[in-house]
């Protein structure tokens, strides 16, 4: 490998920037209408756990043409997973590139963005009865965003089973 090593570096962070955003830079362009789809590519029962509100669950493992039909081709596509432990949001990156989508992958996945103080969303069958008030305030007191996802529903699978059910 040739080359100044300042040059190689410059491009090894440019090329990082164009394949990964943050949990800041990709609330920022959904706040300012940018043309954004966010895919969960976690199984059904962890994005009905918890999820990025606004969020598309297209569980890796089903991503083709038929489960991507409904995308739209002008806009990027962010995939996550639940955080660093999870290659859930790689395999369904590589797969919607594959598929022709401009994709960046979530650092972090959903982790992250709850510890930047970002909202998340569970169905409301599984949501808690305790006020959201309360909530806010557990949460807040725990350092962590508010989800409406019950206590006690955080504990891990089974031995041997991924949190994010991948």
């Amino acid at each position: 490998m040739g080359g100044d090593p300042q040059q190689r570096q410059l491009r090894y962070y440019e090329k990082k920037l164009a394949f990964e955003i943050d949990s800041w830079d990709l609330a920022q362009a959904l706040a300012a209408g940018e043309r954004v789809v966010v895919v969960d590519a976690r199984s059904p029962e962890a994005f009905r756990r918890e999820h990025i509100p606004g969020a598309r669950n297209l569980p890796h493992r089903t991503l083709g043409p038929d489960t991507t039909g409904g995308l739209p081709r002008d806009a990027l596509v962010v995939a996550y997973c639940d955080g660093i432990g999870c290659n859930a949001s790689t395999k369904g990156a590589l797969a919607l590139l594959r598929l022709g989508f401009r994709v960046k992958e979530l650092i972090g996945g959903l982790d992250w963005w709850k510890r930047d103080g970002h909202p998340t969303h569970a169905q409301a069958s599984e949501a808690s009865a305790q006020p959201a008030s309360e909530r806010s305030e557990h949460a807040a007191s725990q350092g962590r965003a508010e989800s409406i996802e019950p206590e006690g529903e955080r504990s891990h699978p089974a031995a041997g089973a991924p949190a994010c059910g991948c």
